[in-house]
């Protein structure tokens, strides 16, 4: 700590992001990355960027890629905000929406970035227990709040909630602020973005990171009434008045418009994640119902980060965590392609067949 530090910096505990090792060799299969590369389409726009426009200022209002991004949803421009990842979205989603008198609640077995947010901007907030099956339970946030907000699926468990639970938590809290972070929604569930021109005080969150393979150039939006997204701008407009580069811009544009890769893609990781889980079963684990492009599993009779630490003596990289208790016997373990799935298995049934 030094003396030169505000005393806001002396409060943090910043969020830890998912390790990024350097390993010969390795299977990652930790960060939630999609295993499968981006439409060529956006490799095409990529490449198309790099020119002597490089020296100018990129659109503050991105109104291309909100153009885009609206089309897809059957929405206007208006109703999309646009940042530099979701994660940046959501920072100040939490600023702009959430910050108020009575407590933002969120579940307890969560997106671990939520409380890093609140500490960052001095909201006050209150976890939710999951039930016993690790499922949000919407009848559970029908108390006083100054918002809402969990991922759908969550993370890390993730289950899926139904898009009529969604509804019947937005007819119910009309005060406040209902955030949807849909990061993963892509490869299971019904979108809440369907019920943004019903309930104004809906905003989902999603990104370009997992289902169109673009974690590398960090894009993510949330759509809402326009009130709502008015709010996001002031914010990011008091921040940052270029969060999107041309490079981002161009390759966002071209992802977004190329649905036929879209949907291939994450056909492909949804068909991957159901054979992984018949292996996982196979072998003993017990594997909660996911919607995401990850899997949440644990073993009867084996300790989690016994079984994490010898997968990576094998170079095969997944995410154990440690905190809350109730989930330290689970690793989360991203989909990867058939191959570096069954690698996983293979690494398994060795570690389990060693006495």
């Amino acid at each position: 700590m030094s003396k030169y530090w505000s005393q806001v910096v002396h409060g943090l505990t910043p969020y830890t992001p998912g390790e990024q090792p350097k390993i010969a060799n390795l299977i990652k299969l930790n960060t939630n990355e999609n295993p499968y590369g981006p439409s060529p389409k956006v490799l095409e726009a990529l490449r198309g960027e790099a020119a002597d426009s490089l020296r100018l200022y990129p659109d503050p209002n991105s109104d291309r890629l909100k153009q885009a991004i609206a089309e897809f949803h059957g929405l206007t421009p208006a109703q999309v905000f646009v940042g530099n990842g979701s994660d940046e979205v959501l920072a100040h989603v939490f600023l702009a929406l959430l910050k108020h008198d009575a407590p933002l609640l969120f579940p307890d077995i969560t997106y671990s970035f939520y409380p890093v947010y609140c500490g960052l901007y001095d909201i006050d907030y209150q976890t939710v227990p999951l039930t016993q099956t690790f499922e949000i339970n919407v009848d559970d946030y029908r108390v006083a709040n100054g918002g809402i907000i969990f991922p759908n699926p969550n993370a890390p468990t993730g289950r899926v909630l139904a898009l009529s639970e969604i509804r019947r938590l937005l007819d119910a809290n009309t005060e406040s602020v209902v955030v949807i972070d849909e990061a993963y929604i892509d490869f299971g569930g019904e979108s809440a973005v369907t019920l943004v021109n019903a309930y104004p005080q809906l905003l989902v969150t999603h990104t370009l990171s997992k289902s169109r393979s673009l974690a590398g150039l960090r894009v993510g939006y949330a759509v809402g009434h326009p009130e709502l997204i008015d709010a996001l701008h002031r914010v990011k407009d008091s921040f940052n008045s270029y969060p999107i580069d041309r490079f981002a811009s161009a390759g966002a544009v071209a992802a977004m418009e190329d649905v036929a890769y879209f949907d291939a893609m994450r056909q492909r990781v949804m068909a991957s994640r159901e054979k992984l889980v018949d292996a996982m079963q196979a072998l003993g684990f017990e594997v909660l119902p996911s919607g995401a492009n990850f899997i949440f599993a644990r073993h009867p009779h084996r300790d989690a980060l016994g079984l994490t630490t010898a997968l990576r003596e094998r170079s095969i990289i997944v995410r154990h965590f440690k905190k809350p208790a109730r989930i330290d016997q689970f690793m989360r373990i991203t989909v990867g392609t058939d191959e570096e799935c069954e690698a996983l298995i293979a690494a398994l049934k060795d570690i389990l067949s060693a006495t």
